[in-house]
């Protein structure tokens, strides 16, 4: 079974700048830049059939222009801090994709997504690092100047069974422009 999930890419130079941050915060487990992304609907482990299901219901997914703009960073687990985040501006053209991903994925059969869409790149997983530990590095490299991209396409992504991280694999690429 295939673990698979839609995304966006992010551009090598984009992910070139946000890599520049690696470091300097003990347990944080660096995810690599060449497999940065925004997650638009993580389907998980699923049989073949589906993912074939999902795979030509997303060439009908219409091309449209996205501006992304990564804003900052954040984190998310609060006083448990799990994973340090560059936050992306949210867009209705961003949610709108990410909505249709949804539908696509429910009328595939598979269960809709629990949590709400909140668009970012995470860039390390958190394991033994403090909340403060964290806090110290948001104020030190938190604030940044914004970089934004046009993306030209959308991928579905499979993984192998692991902690997070990568590799991911881009199985298929859908034009958005």
């Amino acid at each position: 079974m295939p673990r698979l999930f839609t995304g966006l890419e992010v551009p090598d130079e984009v992910a070139s700048t946000l890599s520049m941050i690696r470091g300097g915060l003990q347990g944080a487990r660096w995810i690599d830049p060449e497999n940065y992304h925004v997650t638009l609907r993580f389907l998980g482990d699923i049989d073949d059939r589906t993912a074939r299901d999902v795979h030509e219901l997303l060439f009908g997914v219409r091309p449209r222009r996205i501006r992304m703009k990564i804003e900052g960073l954040s984190v998310f687990g609060g006083d448990r801090p799990r994973a340090l985040i560059a936050t992306v501006a949210p867009t209705p053209e961003l949610a709108e994709l990410q909505a249709e991903h949804e539908r696509i994925v429910r009328r595939a059969g598979l269960p809709p997504e629990g949590r709400k869409f909140l668009p970012h790149v995470t860039l390390a997983r958190l394991r033994s690092s403090s909340a403060q530990s964290v806090a110290h590095f948001l104020s030190d490299y938190g604030h940044f100047r914004p970089m934004s991209f046009d993306p030209d396409r959308f991928v579905l992504y499979s993984s192998r069974d692991s902690v997070g991280g990568g590799p991911y694999v881009v199985e298929e690429a859908y034009p958005l422009q």
